[in-house]
């Protein structure tokens, strides 16, 4: 599987090693407790409806990238700071990346994925 970003035309793999947070325990702990994360890694956190999320770094001891999507188009794309950041907005699925990986990806473009359950 492979996060996919597309705008103008183009498109770039975001990342490549992807671990999906689908129950409720695993999106509850999301990226707690690591050390760190590998340059091409994402964790999506997919959900059945659009609605507002919110994303705290809690124990997290690393900057993050993050997406927020409706559809596969991004609604917001923010930096999260180690243990301190926070965000929040409306999405079917989030995305957490390394600090510097949504670079260059911005609000209306779409993100999508390749070989997530049949896609």
């Amino acid at each position: 599987m492979r996060v996919v970003h597309e705008a103008d035309g183009e498109e770039r793999t975001l990342a490549s090693d992807i671990e999906v947070a689908d129950g409720l325990l695993s999106q509850g702990i999301g990226l707690m407790f690591r050390r760190s994360i590998p340059d091409d890694y994402a964790l999506v956190f997919p959900f059945s409806k659009p609605r507002k999320r919110g994303l705290h770094m809690f124990c997290v001891p690393f900057d993050i990238d993050t997406v927020w999507l409706v559809d596969d188009e991004v609604q917001q794309v923010k930096r999260l700071s180690a243990w301190t950041g926070h965000g929040r907005a409306r999405a079917d699925t989030v995305i957490e990346m390394p600090a510097g990986a949504a670079v260059g990806v911005e609000t209306g473009d779409t993100v999508r994925f390749e070989g997530l359950h049949g896609s």
